[in-house]
């Protein structure tokens, strides 16, 4: 696997960006969280002038060989079938992208099906689906270490064809169960605390779930962040964590979808803490334990909106916000060249 190498961003900018800020046409403060935004994208870029190009989101997709220990209210074959949809256009995710003029990118990193050629995915399969980790480690060394690598190739690619802010989505049937045993590890928290109900299970279905993933968490004894997204990830999540660490050390803008997607953070912040300098989180999911997730990297997302459906859809709504903090950045009157008197 081949190291990356994350540089905190300069802080030099931070007083003039804020200087800047400060003498809009407006109450000091007044534009809240988009001052926020201003300021985190402006350092990043190291310009006062920040600009957006070629918005992106990468959708991983893969198998879980723990969605045949019945932790899911649906069959595994909805991943192949939701690739299918994206493929088509049909998706919310397709929808906001479409919308926000954002490009999408569909990657089939591990998913039990063989897929046609198509225009709009991207092949980086590294086998059909993860083994059980209620049994053995989902992935081997030399599988998610080509996974991550894959990733990383993949936001490259991204990065040299122009788009300077990248966010991720997901698919597949089990990774919640994946991302709860994977944040247990790394918050430190009962199992309990970190399970939800996932694609929608029921009362008796989420204690079900909760008596496997707790059984699972036993069956390894891993402390070491890059061995448990080994042992409990997917392929998509070990892809995306190959994206996501790779986007902040090229500088881009990363965008921080839900539960899956933190979980990814969690590992990628352990291992690279200055990746958080890099980047924002788009929404609070509704899915169970995300809120604490948040709660335990100390940020604020954007948008709550009561979401639980991954594909990277908290990102792309989000991005109007985020675009619209850079344009009053850029293009808001000053108090100077509009000739409007300040507060005394």
């Amino acid at each position: 696997m081949k190291p990356f190498i994350i540089k905190p961003i300069g802080k030099d900018l931070y007083t003039q960006l804020q200087h800047k800020i400060n003498a809009k046409t407006k109450p000091l403060g007044a534009l809240g969280d988009l001052e926020e935004i201003a300021i985190k994208i402006g350092q990043i870029q190291c310009t006062e002038t920040p600009i957006l190009t070629r918005p992106t989101i990468i959708v991983f997709a893969g198998d879980h060989g723990i969605a045949q220990e019945g932790v899911s209210a649906y069959p595994q074959e909805v991943t192949f079938q939701m690739v299918m949809n994206f493929l088509g256009n049909g998706a919310a995710i397709n929808v906001f992208c479409n919308q926000y003029g954002i490009d999408l990118k569909v990657v089939d990193a591990g998913v039990n099906f063989d897929f046609s050629e198509h225009s709009n995915l991207i092949n980086a399969k590294i086998a059909k689906g993860t083994k059980s980790f209620l049994r053995e480690p989902a992935m081997t060394d030399s599988e998610c270490g080509e996974a991550i690598n894959k990733g990383a190739e993949i936001c490259s690619e991204i990065h040299k064809n122009g788009s300077n802010i990248i966010g991720f989505g997901e698919m597949g049937i089990g990774n919640t169960s994946a991302a709860s045993l994977v944040m247990s590890k790394i918050c430190n928290l009962p199992v309990s605390v970190c399970v939800g109900r996932g694609t929608g299970l029921d009362d008796e279905q989420l204690k079900n779930k909760i008596d496997i993933l707790e059984k699972a968490a036993k069956v390894h004894e891993v402390s070491r962040p890059l061995e448990i997204l080994r042992t409990y990830g997917g392929f998509e999540m070990a892809m995306m964590y190959g994206a996501m660490v790779k986007a902040a050390e090229l500088g881009m803008v990363v965008l921080v979808d839900g539960f899956i997607a933190t979980s990814v953070f969690l590992v990628a912040n352990a291992i690279h803490s200055e990746i958080m300098d890099y980047s924002i989180f788009c929404h609070q999911s509704d899915e169970h334990g995300h809120a604490r997730m948040l709660e335990f990297l100390k940020v604020k997302p954007i948008l709550k909106l009561g979401l639980r459906l991954g594909e990277g859809t908290g990102c792309a709504l989000a991005y109007p916000v985020i675009k619209s903090s850079v344009a009053f950045l850029n293009e808001m009157a000053s108090f100077e060249s509009a000739d409007v008197s300040q507060k005394e």
